[in-house]
Formats: structure tokens, sequence, C-alpha cells
């Protein structure tokens, strides 16, 4: 069920379905999966300026597609020494075969 206020057929309800089919696909149970949904569709509508109230950091954040959940505690220590590896290849840090993952997160943020 969308959140209220949300019509069927529009932009809202099928980026709500989007989401709750891309979260069931990752495994995740129907509650908590209609939650992110909500949640998702919720913050993209007050970005949008579609909602009579929203906090500051819902107009002012990246969105939240194009984050991907790098704040939603996945781990503890965030992305792998290998997805920083690749990172760092494309940005053409040298030396990054000799660096740690610490070091390779120091080079891939100055850049």
């Amino acid at each position: 069920m969308p959140p209220r206020g949300i019509k069927k057929g529009t932009k809202w309800a099928r980026m709500y379905e989007q989401v709750k089919k891309s979260e069931r696909a990752q495994g995740r149970s129907a509650d908590r999966a209609e939650e992110i949904a909500a949640r998702t569709v919720n913050k993209e509508r007050a970005r949008s300026g579609k909602t009579r109230q929203s906090s500051r950091l819902s107009r002012s954040d990246i969105s939240s597609s194009r984050r991907g959940g790098l704040r939603s505690g996945h781990g503890p220590g965030g992305r792998t020494r290998d997805q920083l590896y690749e990172e760092a290849k494309k940005k053409g840090v040298e030396g990054r075969s000799r660096m740690n993952k610490r070091q390779l997160a120091a080079a891939v943020g100055r850049r």
C-alpha cells in the first residue's frame, strides 16, 4: 500500500512499486520492503516540494537513488578495498596497488 495521498498510476505510485519489488528481490521481508519503499517515495516527494512540510535535510541531501544506501548501515567498514581500488583506478591514483584500505579511502576522497 503506497503512502497516504499517493494516487494509483502516478509517478510516485510507480516508484513505490518499483522500490518495493527491488527490495523484495534483494531478500527483504514484505513489511521491510514496504517500509523502505514508502520512506523513499516520501523523501523524493519532499525533495520535489510536493509535501506540506519537509526537513532541511530532505531538501538539500542528494537523492535516495543517487545516494544508493551510503548511510544505510551496510557493514562496519563501508566500501570494500576492491571497490576503493577500482575507484582509485578510474581516478588515476598512482601507487594504488601498494595501498591498504584506509590509504585508498583517503586517496579517493582527495580527488
